[in-house]
């Protein structure tokens, strides 16, 4: 029989790296992070890296490997995950998977459907429409035509939204639809568990630690950043760089808002996130919700019964 990879997930703050971190202490595992920022070297605070002891503590696989700029995608993710665990399995060791990258997650645990090369004369005129009737009449569109997909994005954000709207037209069909008829098989076998809690209690600890970010030098990390890569920043799209966290931040330095909305707007975002994360990982994994631990005892008891699980 396969190993089991146990797969922690759910919205941000809700716990899953604590959980993660627990259950490979009792089965003796490595641990995968499917976070697509925290595998950036730099982004510490605003990305919720796990500290130095805990890193110390187990071994972590994607974290700290790329530089700021490096290009690394959820298909690179796909594969990569997927021939590490293999490789940590032949070493007659257990793996755990932790992170809330909707798309990392979706890659390993699913693969993708075989999605149309781009169409430059369609995304040519969907630009043309961006341009004339903007952004959230776009994404309007996209909602009437693929509801579910439409959720899962940003609506603030545009590249995944043309390219939605760009399959639709290349294919005929949805990419919910298109996904849903390309599972690919792993050859692993994966136990998916989604930490779950009130819709207030979730809000409450992301505005909380939001504010603990701060605290451990959030601003510093962020003017760091700012001043480093400015020069890229003003030319190219860095997509490490425009995380919830940092980019409301980088307004605040260019003199845009001041520095209560930029936190304000942090937590908002965050807020944002964590809702968009929940509707992918409802509508397009499949997982088994569980209660998310409100303190060490019962952290220990839900570590214990998944590592009872690992048969």
């Amino acid at each position: 029989m396969l190993i089991p990879v146990h797969v922690i997930l759910g919205p941000t703050a809700s716990g899953k790296s604590a959980l993660a971190h627990a259950l490979a202490k009792k089965i003796g595992a490595e641990i995968i992070s499917a976070d697509s920022r925290q595998i950036y070297r730099e982004l510490d605070i605003g990305s919720a890296k796990p500290s130095p002891e805990s890193l110390r503590d187990i071994r972590h696989h994607f974290i700290n490997e790329k530089n700021i700029g490096e290009p690394f995608t959820a298909g690179d993710f796909a594969i990569e995950s997927r021939a590490r665990i293999r490789e940590i399995h032949r070493r007659g060791i257990p793996a755990v998977v932790t992170g809330g990258s909707t798309l990392y997650l979706e890659g390993l645990l699913e693969g993708f459907a075989e999605l149309p090369p781009g169409n430059p004369e369609i995304r040519k005129k969907l630009l043309q429409e961006l341009e004339s009737i903007g952004k959230e009449e776009l994404y309007k569109k996209l909602l009437q035509k693929d509801p579910q997909q439409a959720a899962t994005l940003d609506a603030t954000k545009t590249q995944r939204l043309i390219r939605s709207l760009e399959i639709i037209e290349i294919t005929g069909v949805s990419v919910t639809e298109l996904q849903a008829q390309g599972k690919a098989e792993t050859g692993l076998r994966f136990l998916a568990w989604g930490l779950s809690m009130p819709r207030e209690r979730l809000y409450m600890r992301i505005n909380q630690r939001t504010e603990e970010m701060l605290e451990a030098g959030l601003l510093a990390e962020a003017k760091m950043l700012h001043n480093k890569y400015l020069a890229m920043l003003a030319h190219d799209k860095i997509p490490a760089l425009q995380s919830v966290g940092y980019q409301e931040l980088f307004q605040y330095f260019d003199g845009k808002i001041d520095l209560v909305t930029a936190i304000d707007l942090v937590k908002q975002h965050t807020r944002n996130y964590a809702k968009r994360q929940l509707t992918f990982f409802k509508n397009r994994l499949t997982v088994t919700w569980v209660d998310a631990p409100e303190n060490e005892s019962e952290l220990e008891s839900l570590a214990d019964r998944l590592a009872g699980k690992h048969l």
